[in-house]
């Protein structure tokens, strides 16, 4: 029995059994609910348990949680970069009120049971940081208290915190009636109506103004905001490339590309639509290019002006699944894919040019991973004095989902492209999230048996209480009144919370990066909140 405790309680050996039972417990699905990576962080904390229970005292290197919090908090904010400051301006508003909501009503929560319960304030305010799992919180309130009993509060209600939140977002949707399947459809649709779609015309020109005139004269991309693919002589049937010098006659068939507005606009500049295809040319190649060059990053299709250079023009853009009208001021970015419309000795200069290469794209080097969890330890390091002598910072987490969004955002500093492609991206993410939930989930378990020994269960039952009604309000007033997407309104949940853990369950149900956008957006926010309210509820 000895020889077995000490096998399983090294270090390296207890990580990889817990991350494996984990990952096999997590396939299990009851009922159609399943934890998938979320299960580790109950393996871990029944693991700890059980060895805390026969006398090991034993916790993984906090280097390892750490390695783990910045990996899954950085690719988090990768992910969900492009689309934040989108997402920000259209929905923010709504999302941080939910996520400051959070905080607010746990807060009011902990006084209302404090005052029913007779229980110390400094103790409370740990109960209520415990509860939203916020270590800065915790370091607020100690400072606020003056008090070593916030400690013991947070030690507390910290379990039930990591994994309430944890189960509250798994079984939420069968609690709310919510479907997973239609809310990613709505989201899709959602983020598809951002972004007008891109669609194709052909049109028979009929204006008599037109005659005789090139593309060039007429400034078709300024007049209507949509660009021409092909250009058709009835008369020959010839195709040819749509260059500044080609001269338009009546009865020419025209194909178009843009948004249905700009579609509308060309009808009214050329004529009226027609049914009449245009034939692949021999002159002229219509391909998809893929931006693999790191020189062409950041610029706009006006800096590189394709139609004098090339002899070619750029008809769509499509940038992580969705089409975008290739707009002069469109700045490009490492991935995106062009469809161009040129002439056919022009394909091997554009290849060049654009890079091309799938191979590269989908590579990932670690170098912005390292760079950028560098400058964000660096942001979140900042200390920001506050009224009464303390401070403020963002910390690890803060600091890294900051620098990862707006470096993201940024797309390439010199030579360093701040990209990682999707499955790159996921990989570092499922590790990151391994390595932050098992030693969570020891500390947790190893405190399970101790605290009820010694304080009973009247303080787990405020604490768990403090944990779901914020819980429950939010998604209440963001499902009725909000009318937010439900994926979107559990990703604010898990922000206002301070979970990532959370997060991790919430983005194990789906592939949007709906969760992801939402906790990058209110994340900062409810952490000033959080330390706020700590240090409110820490002075009385």
């Amino acid at each position: 029995m000895e020889f077995l405790l000490d096998f399983l309680s090294t270090d390296y050996i207890a990580l990889f059994i817990i991350i494996g039972i984990g990952i096999f417990m997590g396939g299990i699905k009851i009922k159609g609910v399943s934890f998938d990576s979320s299960a580790v962080i109950f393996v871990a904390i029944f693991y700890g348990y059980w060895l805390n229970a026969r006398g090991v005292e034993f916790q993984l290197p906090g280097i390892i949680q750490k390695i783990g919090l910045l990996l899954f908090i950085f690719t988090i904010g990768m992910q969900a970069g492009p689309s934040f400051f989108e997402v920000f301006k259209s929905q923010g508003a709504k999302l941080i009120i939910l996520a400051v909501l959070s905080v607010v009503v746990g807060t009011i929560t902990t006084a209302l049971l404090s005052v029913g319960f007779d229980v110390d304030y400094k103790i409370s305010v740990g109960l209520l940081t415990g509860a939203l799992t916020s270590t800065p919180g915790l370091a607020a309130a100690i400072e606020a208290s003056n008090s070593p009993l916030a400690s013991i509060g947070y030690g507390i209600a910290y379990p039930f915190g990591v994994v309430g939140v944890i189960l509250f977002v798994k079984l939420s949707p069968k609690l709310f009636g919510a479907k997973v399947a239609e809310e990613e459809e709505k989201y899709a649709l959602e983020a598809q109506s951002k972004v007008p779609e891109v669609t194709n015309r052909n049109f028979e020109i009929t204006n008599d103004n037109i005659e005789g005139r090139t593309i060039k004269d007429l400034d078709i991309r300024m007049m209507t905001k949509a660009n021409i693919s092909r250009i058709m002589s009835p008369d020959t049937m010839s195709v040819t490339p749509p260059t500044a010098e080609v001269v338009l006659h009546k009865g020419d068939v025209v194909k178009a590309v843009g948004t249905e507005e700009a579609l509308k606009r060309v009808e009214v500049l050329l004529g009226h639509t027609t049914e009449v295809e245009i034939p692949a040319s021999g002159l002229m190649e219509v391909k998809w290019y893929v931006v693999s060059r790191r020189n062409v990053v950041n610029k706009s299709l006006k800096e590189l002006n394709l139609q004098s250079n090339f002899k070619a023009t750029v008809t769509r853009v499509r940038r992580a699944g969705i089409d975008l009208s290739a707009r002069p001021t469109l700045k490009l970015r490492y991935g995106d894919r062009l469809l161009i419309s040129s002439s056919k000795g022009n394909v091997t200069a554009l290849s060049n040019l654009f890079g091309d290469s799938m191979k590269e794209v989908e590579t990932t080097s670690f170098l912005p991973v390292a760079l950028g969890c560098v400058v964000g330890l660096l942001l979140g390091a900042i200390e920001v004095p506050l009224p009464g002598g303390s401070s403020f910072s963002l910390g690890i987490t803060g600091g890294v989902l900051i620098a990862a969004l707006v470096l993201s955002r940024i797309g390439k500093t010199g030579p360093i492209i701040w990209n990682l492609p999707v499955i790159g991206n996921q990989i570092l993410r499922q590790f990151g999230l391994l390595l932050f939930l098992t030693p969570v989930g020891l500390a947790a378990g190893s405190k399970i048996g101790p605290t009820i020994n010694e304080y009973g269960f009247n303080l787990f039952g405020i604490g768990a209480a403090i944990t779901l009604i914020p819980m429950i309000v939010v998604v209440i007033v963001g499902r009725l009144f909000f009318k937010v997407n439900f994926l979107s309104l559990l990703g604010a949940l898990t922000g206002g919370m301070t979970s990532t853990p959370g997060l991790s369950a919430v983005d194990s149900m789906t592939s949007t990066e709906g969760p992801q956008v939402a906790y990058a957006t209110v994340y900062p926010f409810a952490l000033v909140t959080i330390i706020i309210c700590a240090q409110i509820l820490g002075s009385l």
